[in-house]
């Protein structure tokens, strides 16, 4: 007799970990001249696929699942919002109705930030279904979410961000320090520690035994929307300024905005702002706020424009759509895909997973409207209460789709090139949205600048 290991990698596909079981598919050496792998592939055959493996040195009613393949949806689900992104970016200059909404209210570009947070939610919760040493997987968590952070900070904190402005190099009294990959990094770091530190030992055969095992992270969802509506509509806010060069000159013009009150969610006098100005400092801000497309500040409205003749003096200040306290909501999109991602390695029946995300998401997009109604906002700058809710409600509601078209349906040809684009969101993200492909195809050229790759392939030939 010879023994086959069935060991599989705890990574995003939704497989059956069966390293911690000690899992051997045993295999008669007889009738396959010894080859471990021939036999492998046999007993992998059609007519014995469903046969369950035996386990070795164990009695004759053990036996143990062969794991499942990998779940495309959720490849598809990245590609769909790495498609979104790039919709976003290139037209969302020319469709302004398409771009970020200027402040309240929701458009489409808003949806790729918590579609992106919910996918690695999602993924968390595969990644860490098993693990042998949780000092260990912290490390890793830890390592990973500082690199992405670095990667953030140099991408997004002065250098790639604003290459038209830049004239010898980066200002780090002016860099930024937030940013979207930031934002996701800071959201893995802190889910990843949940889900490895926060759950116990308990066997899941219900919904209630689900909530059970991960109650405490329940408990820091709770805890984390908590604190941020606590701060956001308890914080006394004041009145402050800001300065902005005047060209061709050493001085500054200075800009005060009154405000002295608390509750407000506005662009003015948001308690978001407040935190950002006070900790990070106001030179370390977003220098292109949304709120300069609201009706106050631009006669283009929703785009950019001209200031009109009776702009509020707020319509220039900087201000951080990645913030501190707006990231403390983006966590929690994290931590609720997160569950998301329970209900895979749990359940593995098509309708048990399609109910347990259909009706959750359904109740989320339910509290987010009515949030929404009751004056609580909508609002992608500040990461609203409400905005969760409803992005998170929205995403579910897509995996369950998506799931059930790809993954129960098997209707994959259509969705190849997602599939493909999901595997490789960060690389597509840090190319496109970063500023690396326009550097590629247009930063180097021979004797003229309209010499570069562009032209070459036929795009953009310049008229003498």
């Amino acid at each position: 007799m010879a023994s086959y290991k069935l060991i599989r990698d705890g990574g995003d596909e939704g497989t059956l970990d069966l390293r911690a079981k000690n899992c051997a598919l045993r295999i008669d050496s007889g009738g396959h001249g010894g080859d471990v792998e021939s036999a492998y592939l046999k007993s992998n055959t059609p007519s014995n696929r469903l046969r369950p493996p035996v386990l070795a040195g164990a009695g004759a009613n053990a036996k143990c699942t062969p794991p499942s393949g990998r779940l495309v949806s959720l490849d598809v689900f990245r590609g769909i919002t790495v498609v979104l992104m790039i919709i976003v970016d290139n037209a969302g200059g020319l469709i302004p109705s398409i771009n970020h909404s200027p402040w309240n209210g929701l458009t489409l570009a808003d949806f790729v930030m918590p579609f992106f947070l919910f996918m690695v939610g999602v993924s968390l919760g595969l990644v860490y279904k098993n693990m042998t040493c949780r000092v260990a997987a912290t490390k890793k968590a830890i390592l990973r979410a500082g690199k992405l952070l670095v990667l953030g900070i140099f991408l997004q904190g002065g250098y790639f961000h604003g290459l038209s402005k830049l004239t010898y190099g980066v200002n780090l009294e002016q860099i930024r320090w937030m940013g979207i990959l930031q934002r996701i990094a800071v959201a893995y770091w802190v889910a990843a520690i949940c889900e490895i530190w926060l759950r116990n030992d308990e066997k899941v055969d219900s919904r209630l035994s689900l909530l059970k095992k991960y109650r405490w992270q329940w408990a820091t969802v709770f805890v984390l929307s908590t604190v941020y509506l606590l701060m956001l509509y308890g914080l006394y806010v004041p009145d402050w300024e800001y300065h902005i060069p005047i060209e061709a000159s050493f001085r500054a013009k200075v800009f005060k905005v009154k405000c002295g009150v608390r509750a407000d969610t506005g662009p003015a006098c948001n308690a978001a702002g407040m935190i950002d100005r006070a900790v990070l400092g106001i030179q370390r801000l977003y220098r292109k706020p949304i709120y300069a497309r609201t009706q106050q500040c631009s006669i283009n409205s929703p785009d950019y424009g001209p200031l009109p003749p009776d702009a509020p003096s707020w319509c220039r200040a900087p201000f951080d759509p990645e913030g501190i306290l707006s990231t403390v909501m983006a966590i929690v999109t994290c931590l609720l895909g997160l569950q998301y991602g329970h209900i895979i390695v749990h359940f593995k029946e098509h309708k048990k997973r399609l109910s347990l995300w259909s009706y959750p998401s359904t109740g989320f997009m339910l509290l987010g409207l009515l949030c929404h109604v009751l004056g609580m906002h909508i609002n992608k700058a500040l990461y609203s209460f409400s905005y969760t809710c409803v992005t998170v409600g929205l995403a579910g509601i897509l995996l369950a789709t998506i799931y059930l078209v790809v993954d129960v349906r098997g209707w994959r040809r259509c969705t190849m090139v997602l599939e493909w684009m999901g595997k490789n969101a960060l690389l597509i993200y840090i190319l496109v949205a970063c500023n690396i492909l326009p550097l590629i195809l247009q930063g180097f050229y021979w004797k003229e600048p309209h010499n570069n790759i562009l032209t070459l392939i036929g795009i953009g030939k310049h008229n003498h």
